[in-house]
């Protein structure tokens, strides 16, 4: 079973109900099995058009699936639930991203992994951090916690709104820093 570390976010309609679907939906896939889920982030889009608020994560899943198949079924599941292809940094009913599957490094047309951009995108860092911060990137060599110190270090909390949104079944608890 590889280990996958996989982004998710939605900032269309029902957020929280979104990220809950897709979670449900990766659950149900016989080769998945989610192990641990970070806390869910309200953070602000970064580039794009005029949209709303992310609510983002960090989910870990152990999988019998290459990475090339587990590309496939986060596609397929956010074609589900209805998100329409608009390009980067357009709102989404839902996003999931491989983060890191292993510490395998690839770029195919289709897929790179590491995910590109995680080092520089503070609400993924923040949510890995939460779940797995020993985690190496495998090319930087950086653990998780490392990349997420320089991060915040550096001053890139902007996009986030600086609240933490904590679901307990329907209820909703906002914590501000």
């Amino acid at each position: 079973m590889a280990i996958i570390f996989a982004g998710i976010g939605s900032n269309i309609g029902d957020k929280k109900a979104n990220l809950d679907e897709a979670i449900k939906r990766l659950e149900e896939e016989e080769e998945t099995r989610i192990t641990a889920k970070s806390s869910f982030y309200e953070t602000r889009p970064v580039g794009g058009p005029r949209q709303e608020n992310y609510l983002n994560g960090v989910i870990k899943i152990e999988a019998s699936l290459s990475p090339e198949s587990c590309l496939v079924v986060f596609k397929t599941i956010e074609k589900d639930m209805g998100r329409v292809p608009a390009g980067r940094s357009h709102p989404r009913t839902i996003d999931l991203d491989i983060l890191f599957y292993e510490d395998l490094v690839m770029e195919t047309s289709e897929l790179a992994i590491p995910h590109p951009r995680l080092q520089e995108r503070y609400f993924v860092l923040r949510g890995l951090a939460e779940i797995a911060p020993d985690v190496v990137h495998p090319v930087l060599g950086k653990t998780v916690r490392e990349m997420y110190k320089e991060i915040v270090d550096n001053g890139f909390q902007i996009p986030d709104t600086g609240c933490q949104i904590a679901w307990s079944g329907e209820q909703r608890a906002q914590r501000c820093e």
